[in-house]
């Protein structure tokens, strides 16, 4: 409530503040319809300002509007989305009807390209863009979110569902092995650094959604090479909002309340199933461990979650400077206990234009501060493990908790912890503060018409602290005395861009070249501080605060030349060094060619009604990776050894350093494109759309490979590998499929297939199986996937199960792959991969007279998880430790499962789903009491259902923290909640 009370104060104040605007001299009444100049028909809720003022007025159902002038010099500004703005000088007139003409057309649109913008009609790569107008709705916490299923091509998979915890974002799927997949992120022509940041769950989550504009996504090589050396997974340039010039002050307060619900759980044994488990199939001392309650451990640790999402903006022009201020505050709960986050916000933006609009000016500032605190997760895996026929609480135990203990009251070793224990006695917080901040000068060399020069300073720098207490009366926290772990790490990121830009019209063609120069700096610093118990005893001392950092230094070049507006040529080069490789391999050169031939522009086609725009594309680019999680791969380094390995003098460990593998000849990744494409558009853009076919190679493969035994070297060696393949399909289609006064339907979808395979791994020996990747649990050291040569990475590498004449798995029995008689690794098969060869997309939006509805629904087809969470817990090898239990999933029921199979494919499962993202409806209730003040109102309900075979929590399972290079291993996965929100939102 105190929330939704400041909320409702701020906007008071502010209509306090604003009450001096509403006393006006003597007016003179204006009235009249506005209407469609090509239908005739009325339009409801037009924006009709009084230039120069905040006094303004929307049209009704029928398209009336009335509203008082000052003087008969007064102009009237008519705006309405999908039309061209009018103005209209009243002139001593007390009626002026207005027609708005549609603006339906796409090609006008301009689009943010790399150093600059574009019409998309001038495109000749390949750019998929999503405006503020068609953002998904809801509790968007994070960015990605507000375009999920919405761009053809553009795959996001939720990292789970804990507050802030984001997505991965694919780009025409992954184009590295152990390289990093992701895109450059641009804001505000800020390239980010995609590194983690301690005290957060997602280095995104910093931006305010609600401060953002567009979405352009770069896709094929020759819209991102331009970028050169981290283009090789596309780029996402991200525009925040802004003032514009002449606009009286806006102000808009929105609140918005969501309730979050878990919507599945691990299927496991009740308490009095597991009883009759336990009787059937446990030792008598084990059946002597049973206990008396019925506790169901999952309901215990998840809650519905409450979260509060408030915003106040102000934007406008005073005295010809454009500028936006906005603040947000945020306050989300996890469905998981103790799971929160809270974000306070702030931007600035400042957009004026001097000295007669020959300098332009960008600044922005953005701010964050960010704290949270972190669930313990380990609850998550607990809750299924744990015995459902014992307490939650024991008075004497451990912290007051159940646990299981030795005869001293020790807790167990190997044992389960108390789910709700390894809650509440575990305190993780981490708090971050980050800015990010630049200021653009554009500024019209005088000398030369056309030429303009652009400098670019930057910079994005964040601040994080934290600590992980562990009580000593806790289960986990006992042998040590509790724990105390703080941690630290300050994050600079430096930039400097200059270009000089030169445009010239000719009687039939335009020339546009660019040439520029990029410096950018990162350094991140890492203190470390000494774990200390409760009692102040040195649990683990402190380390050696490290301090990585690399630099990146570009010179980058392009030339846009356009021939009748019929023949569209682009060509980019871009040549980047960076301080990760050698001085042998430092220089990386990336260029890119593409041509664009407007079909509709050619005399057969030009005065054609219906095919009002066909445009074929043709690209080819080179691009690079250099984001590969090491500073310096090339040199020698030495790293501390693991606690095992640590030599004893007397009573005192000493940690010892060993030398880390490293290659003095390691380079770029390279990947290469192709792509063509066609650009289609009818009925002046009542139905458009996109067809793309691309192939990728990326050659020099960037990989951990193991390294032989007896080497005295870390097991693993990141160095060049081998080449991968990524070819697929890109389709998108937008329809209007009714525009009228009352009634408007839009429905947009997009289909994606897209297919990678490995060509070559040139230091894995030929017959070889590959790389084995995808640790699982349920084992020390066992993987379930691999990458090998002619299959897609992260093959899942398994034993063919046999099914009796029912249908049930036969334990222990597979198919023997090569006829020797013996099961061995020989007969290991590879059966799928976790990355959807198809995903798509569907959305619709609908407006009837103040309603309005909309859903986004999404999927993917051909993609497999496999079910760590039952694979390593469902066997009845799991109730014969001596001295504890675990619970079991209920399928053990129907395989009778003695012993783990954890390589059995019948853990592989079909992951193909359709999600229901998100529906949402609307209502506005246009100007309150005849003022200028509007309201309206939205309910949305997000992930609402899923439609999959697939038997565990959820479908889609991005990579953990433990498998780093690929992802579709289920183990202990937080679950994406349903959410439900309702929101308000003021405008004056």
């Amino acid at each position: 409530m105190r929330k939704i009370y400041t909320v409702l104060k701020v906007a008071v104040m502010c209509l306090a503040l604003l009450g001096g605007h509403s006393i006006y001299a003597e007016a003179q009444t204006v009235s009249g319809t506005v209407t469609d100049i090509d239908s005739g028909e009325p339009l409801p809720f037009v924006n009709v300002l009084l230039k120069g003022t905040t006094r303004g007025t929307t049209t009704d159902i029928d398209g009336n509007y009335t509203i008082d002038v000052n003087s008969s010099e007064d102009v009237l500004v008519f705006s309405f989305i999908g039309f061209e703005p009018k103005e209209y000088k009243v002139n001593n007139q007390s009626k002026i009807d207005v027609q708005l003409q549609g603006n339906t057309k796409q090609l006008d649109e301009v689009v943010v390209v790399g150093y600059g913008t574009q019409r998309k009609a001038d495109l000749t790569g390949s750019v998929g863009s999503v405006v503020r107008d068609d953002f998904n709705v809801g509790q968007v916490t994070n960015p990605e979110q507000l375009i999920t299923g919405k761009v053809a091509g553009v795959q996001i998979t939720p990292n789970g569902g804990s507050p802030g915890s984001g997505g991965r974002i694919r780009i025409r799927g992954g184009a590295s092995l152990n390289a990093s997949n992701d895109p450059l992120i641009v804001i505000d022509g800020v390239p980010l650094d995609n590194s983690k940041t301690s005290g957060t769950a997602n280095p995104l989550n910093f931006l305010n959604p609600n401060d953002i504009e567009t979405f352009d996504i770069l896709k094929d090589a020759s819209a991102t090479a331009i970028y050169g050396s981290r283009a090789s997974n596309g780029v996402i340039l991200i525009t925040t909002r802004k003032g514009k010039e002449g606009q009286p002050m806006k102000v808009n307060v929105s609140s918005l309340m969501s309730v979050s619900q878990v919507t599945k759980k691990v299927d496991m044994l009740s308490a009095d199933q597991f009883r009759d488990v336990v009787a059937e199939q446990a030792s008598p001392s084990q059946a002597a461990l049973i206990g008396d309650a019925s506790t169901d451990w999952q309901d215990l640790i998840y809650q519905d979650a409450l979260s509060f999402d408030n915003n106040v903006s102000v934007s406008g022009s005073l005295n010809n400077l454009p500028y936006r201020v906005s603040v947000g505050y945020l306050d989300q709960d996890g469905i998981l206990k103790t799971d929160n986050l809270k974000r306070t916000s702030a931007s600035i933006s400042l957009n004026p234009n001097l000295f007669n609009d020959q300098l332009h000016v960008n600044f922005n500032v953005k701010g964050v501060i960010t704290k949270s605190r972190f669930a313990n997760r380990d609850a998550i895996g607990a809750a299924a493990a744990f015995d459902p026929t014992k307490p939650v609480y024991d008075p004497e135990g451990l912290g007051g908790y159940w646990e299981w203990t030795n005869d001293n009251g020790s807790p167990q070793t190997l044992a389960p912890r108390n789910p709700l224990g390894l809650l509440m006695q575990k305190d993780d917080r981490g708090t971050v503060k980050r800015s990010i901040g630049n200021l653009q000068l554009d500024y019209d060399l005088p000398f030369l018409e056309g030429l303009k020069a652009n400098l670019n300073l930057a910079y994005d720098i964040s601040e994080s602290d934290g600590r992980t207490l562990i009580t000593p009366t806790s289960a986990s926290g006992f042998n040590e005395g509790g724990s105390n772990a703080p941690y630290a790490q300050s994050k600079r990121n430096l930039l400097a861009d200059f270009y000089i830009n030169y445009a010239k019209e000719f009687e039939s063609s335009r020339l546009n070249l660019m040439i520029g120069y990029s410096a950018q700096d990162f350094l991140t610093k890492n203190p470390t501080f000494a774990r200390l118990n409760y009692e102040g005893d040195t649990l683990a001392a402190a380390g050696v605060e490290s301090r990585p950092q690399y630099r990146l230094i570009s010179y980058f070049a392009r030339a846009n030349y356009s021939l009748k507006d019929k023949y569209l040529f682009t060509a980019t080069v871009r040549a980047d060094g960076s301080s990760r490789f050698s001085p042998d391999n430092r220089w990386g050169v990336f260029p890119s060619l593409a041509a664009a031939w407007r079909i509709s522009e050619e005399d057969f086609l030009k005065a054609n009604g219906t095919l009002t725009d066909l445009k074929l594309r043709l690209g080819y680019g080179v691009t690079g990776q250099q984001d590969i999680g090491s500073y310096f791969p090339y040199l020698p380094r030495y790293v501390q050894s693991d606690n095992a390995s640590r030599y004893s003098f007397g009573d005192t460990y000493y940690t010892t350093l060993r030398p880390e593998g490293y290659d003095e000849n390691i380079k770029w990744e390279e990947t290469t494109t192709i792509n063509a494409g066609l650009d289609y558009e009818f009925l002046d853009g009542k139905l458009y759309g996109t067809l793309d076919y691309y192939f990728k190679k990326t050659d020099d493969l960037l990989a951990v490979i193991p390294v032989p035994a007896g080497t005295n070297l870390t097991n693993r060696l990141f160095t060049n590998v081998g080449s991968i393949e990524n070819q697929g399909v890109e389709v998108g289609l937008n329809y209007n499929v009714i525009k009228t006064s009352d009634f408007n339907w839009d429905i947009g979808a997009n289909f994606t297939y897209n297919k990678n395979t490995i060509t070559s791994l040139s230091n894995v020996e030929e017959d070889a199986v590959g790389i084995l990747v995808g640790d699982i649990n349920g084992g020390t050291g066992n993987t379930i996937q691999v990458h090998t040569v002619g299959y897609q990475p992260n093959s899942f590498y398994v034993y063919e199960q046999v099914y009796d004449e029912s249908g049930s798995p036969i334990e222990g029995l597979y198919v023997d792959q090569n006829g020797d008689g013996i099961i061995n690794e020989n007969d290991l098969v590879r059966n799928g991969f976790p990355d959807a060869q198809k995903y798509f997309g569907f959305n619709t939006s609908m407006r009837y007279k103040n309603w309005n509805f909309g859903f986004v629904l999404r999927g993917s087809a051909g993609n497999k998880a496999y079910n760590n969470v039952t694979s390593s817990n469902a066997a009845y090898q799991g109730l014969r430790f001596p001295d504890y239990l675990n619970n079991l999933p209920t399928d053990v029921l129907y395989t009778n499962f003695q012993n783990y199979q954890l390589r059995s494919d019948y853990y592989v499962q079909d992951a193909s789903f359709v999600r229901m993202e998100n529906i949402s409806l609307g209502y506005s209730f246009g100007n309150l009491f005849d003022s200028n003040i509007t309201l309206s109102a939205n309910a949305t309900v997000q992930n609402v259902f899923v439609i999959t075979e697939y038997d565990g929590v959820s479908p889609e399972i991005a990579p953990g923290v433990d498998n780093a290079t690929g992802g579709g291993i289920d183990n202990n996965f937080y679950p994406v909640p349903r959410i439900f929100s309702f929101g308000v939102n003021l405008g004056f």
